[in-house]
């Protein structure tokens, strides 16, 4: 299987959820389950539905962030350095805006892009991989061809 890269504060993430999944998620549906089973016939009973509905979800996930936290390969972003690589938190500047945004290239089970936390393998992530600051670089979007100005460069 291949390693999933991440950054300690993903995999902590991860491993929170995991843990909250486990020890007050999953002993709730049982106790909800229980409830609903005690209301009689399970054949029309919407809330024992339900409630196997959300333990389905609940173990899936489970698995889920299991899988993926074995496979987990925890890169530590302080210790590299030079050009755009996995982990850098680059502060672009769009050419055509002069708009300033920073991004951090996280995996793909940590991103967000809200949170200014990009994906390994989005597009504009991967046009970033290898450029230094001062390096201008073209990302094809939805909305077009988009051209960007590397200001900065940060692992931390």
């Amino acid at each position: 299987m291949e390693k999933i890269p991440m950054t300690r504060a993903g995999h902590t993430a991860l491993e929170t959820e995991l843990k909250h999944l486990k020890t007050v998620e999953r002993p709730a549906i049982i106790t909800a389950i229980a409830e609903a089973r005690e209301h009689g016939d399970l054949s029309e009973n919407a809330e024992y539905h339900s409630a196997k509905e959300k333990q389905s979800f609940i173990e899936g996930r489970v698995k889920e962030l299991e899988g993926v936290i074995s496979l987990a390969d925890v890169i530590d972003p302080a210790k590299l350095s030079g050009t755009i690589k996995f982990g850098a938190r680059v502060t672009l500047v769009d050419e055509d805006t002069e708009e300033e945004k920073t991004y951090q290239i996280v995996g793909e089970y940590e991103a967000n892009i809200e949170n200014g936390m990009l994906n390994i393998k989005s597009p504009i992530a991967r046009a970033l991989i290898g450029k230094d600051e001062g390096d201008s670089v073209e990302v094809r979007t939805p909305g077009g061809l988009k051209s960007y100005e590397v200001l900065k460069i940060v692992y931390a």
